[in-house]
């Protein structure tokens, strides 16, 4: 008898299943092993800088304006709003939007001018930012998956309309990480009329770790609780954050799940080292006179003057390493439609003339300071706002409705490829017609510029590989450079 054979005669039912049962926890264990060690290695890791590919942008200025802001009055010209102004919307005659039946087509009240050397034409009623028409390029083929000003705000800052989901910049905080350990990631710079639709959920850091929450600033409003009471002396203070420093990192050894208790720390942590960098970063007093000048911080408008120093604040952010900063134009809608924001249901010409204006200027200048100082090179400018509006004017009034059919946005800078024109609203901006784009479109875009993939961009949550583009979303080839 061989040796395999005795073997075989020796080995009992029991032996076999026993070593079938060791020897599958051995092929296993080797397996974990192996594969934990090859994803030690070359798993990518999110927050320390890390990206997919090559990256064209390394941080994000995103200005928005709540309200949302007329793509057929701004950006995009409608010549047969003019042709048949005062004639019913073919097809749409009786057409019920947000607030109730529609009028007739209604032209803009404003001409649209050639601009620049590429002839695109926007309105006349934005003469600074004509100048920077042949680095933008405009997304004018948007829409919504809403038409009500708090959720298509959400939707257009998270990628969900309802609340509770992180917002585009904690998303980039996750991924990146800061690059100014003395500043945060992530900055919220409020308008000094108020915060848009919806507030803080437009900002918010969702299902993300707390700590990716973006900061709120503005010229007008410094960061709470930075300066040290009177009452207590510098060594004290000191003394007193290394205990705590202490207290927390055995609590936080013992509890690592609890990531609000992390992300508080490290909010009081970099709080501290706050106290000496935000008050030099908001001195806007340290700019030049001609800078002022450029950005209209002087301004006899007081509103103008408040988002020109806004604007200011946000390149001073932007230069110091800030990967997210978020600047506000306009705020919440008031009793008073149009008064406050972009909203212009009853009076467009005479809400839009006291809108543009503030807008204009400082928002070129800020354009202007990123591109002259070569900050434009790796910073991604987009421009946004929640949706449209329609090309008739509400019933009895001389106002656009909500129109989530159809809007525009823009990008420029890092990556962008410059003055062109992506997708199109039908002949009257009714509708997405050419290149119909979604939101989750627009940042599957962005974080490509960022150097993500936006699919593999995830974090688990309530039993779903959770992204920002939801289960959405294309890079938008056309307008990359």
């Amino acid at each position: 008898m061989s040796i395999n054979q005795f073997q075989l005669a020796e080995l009992t039912r029991r032996k076999f299943l026993g070593n079938v049962t060791s020897g599958l926890g051995g092929i296993g264990l080797m397996q974990l092993l192996s594969s934990s060690a090859s994803a030690e290695q070359s798993a990518w890791q999110p927050g320390r800088g890390q990206t997919h590919h090559q990256p064209k942008a390394k941080r994000v200025l995103q200005i928005f304006c709540p309200g949302a802001a007329s793509h057929i009055d701004l950006w995009e010209h409608k010549p047969s709003l003019a042709k048949y102004h005062g004639k019913p919307l073919p097809g749409e005659e009786n057409f019920v939007s947000f607030q109730g039946k529609n009028g007739n087509i209604m032209q803009s009240p404003w001409a649209f001018t050639p601009s620049g050397e590429s002839g695109k034409q926007i309105t006349s009623m934005l003469p600074h930012m004509a100048k920077h028409v042949d680095d933008i390029a405009f997304i004018h083929s948007m829409h919504s998956e809403t038409n009500t000003h708090g959720p298509g705000c959400v939707f257009m800052n998270t990628g969900h309309p309802t609340e509770g989901f992180p917002s585009a910049g904690a998303w980039t905080s996750y991924a990146l990480g800061s690059e100014n350990e003395n500043l945060p990631a992530f900055v919220a710079i409020t308008d000094t009329r108020g915060e848009p639709p919806n507030g803080k959920a437009n900002w918010s850091n969702g299902y993300l770790p707390a700590r990716h929450q973006s900061i709120m600033m503005s010229d007008q409003r410094s960061i709470r609780n930075l300066t040290r009471p009177g009452s207590i002396s510098e060594a004290e203070d000191i003394a007193s954050r290394k205990l705590l420093a202490q207290l927390n990192g055995n609590f936080a050894a013992a509890n690592p799940a609890e990531s609000d208790l992390q992300a508080r720390v490290a909010a009081y942590e970099l709080a501290a080292r706050m106290q000496l960098s935000a008050p030099e970063v908001s001195d806007l007093s340290r700019e030049t006179s001609e800078t002022h000048k450029l950005y209209g911080t002087q301004d006899e408008n007081s509103l103008k003057a408040a988002y020109a120093r806004n604007c200011l604040l946000a390149r001073r952010l932007l230069e110091r390493d800030v990967r997210y900063v978020n600047l506000y134009c306009a705020s919440r809608a008031s009793g008073v439609d149009g008064l406050l924001n972009w909203d212009a249901h009853k009076t467009l010409k005479a809400d839009y003339e006291r809108h543009c204006p503030i807008f204009d200027q400082p928002t070129a200048a800020l354009l202007t300071d990123l591109k002259q100082s070569g900050l434009l090179e790796d910073t991604l400018v987009l421009w946004t706002t929640e949706f449209g509006r329609m090309p008739t004017h509400q019933a009895g009034t001389a106002g656009r409705d909500h129109n989530p059919d159809g809007f525009t946005c823009w990008m420029m800078g890092a990556g962008v490829k410059p003055g062109v024109s992506y997708g199109a609203t039908d002949e009257f901006g009714r509708r997405a017609e050419i290149n119909p784009t979604t939101v989750w479109d627009f940042y599957a875009t962005v974080l490509h510029l960022l150097g993500f993939q936006h699919e593999q961009l995830t974090w688990y949550h309530n039993g779903l590989n959770r992204r920002l583009t939801d289960v959405h979303g294309h890079v938008i080839k056309e307008i990359l450079a």
